[in-house]
């Protein structure tokens, strides 16, 4: 049975290219958010067995979104995904319980690597 991941970002562009590196591999996106709001719905709705999570987003950002979504299952798996200067907001993300983040260019590598760290495949 494929993985089921849920892709949270307010950039279309990203969210396809996450999208084909994990389908690629393998793995089924089953939703797409563009915001924080929406992110936990969905998680909410399908119970994903991950989630990547961009950190900066309007209307509810990622780290308020991972809280919630760790509030509903506190074994959820959650990797961020941030912009190379949001370094503080990574770290606020891995205390507030991400599972592991990826850096924004991300290599193809780093983005497999990081869910599967997420799921205990490594």
């Amino acid at each position: 049975m494929s993985r089921r991941v849920l892709i949270v970002d307010d950039a279309p562009i990203t969210r396809l290219m996450i999208k084909d590196i994990l389908e690629f591999h393998g793995y089924k996106v089953v939703a797409e958010a563009n915001n924080g709001r929406e992110g936990v719905d969905k998680y909410r709705e399908l119970k994903p067995d991950v989630v990547t999570m961009d950190i900066v987003m309007k209307e509810k950002d990622g780290i308020a979104a991972l809280k919630e979504i760790l509030a509903i299952d506190r074994k959820a798996k959650v990797v961020m995904i941030s912009a190379i200067d949001q370094r503080e907001l990574l770290m606020d993300a891995i205390r507030s319980g991400a599972t592991d983040y990826i850096v924004k260019p991300f290599e193809h590598e780093r983005v497999i690597s990081a869910i599967k760290k997420a799921l205990g495949e490594t």
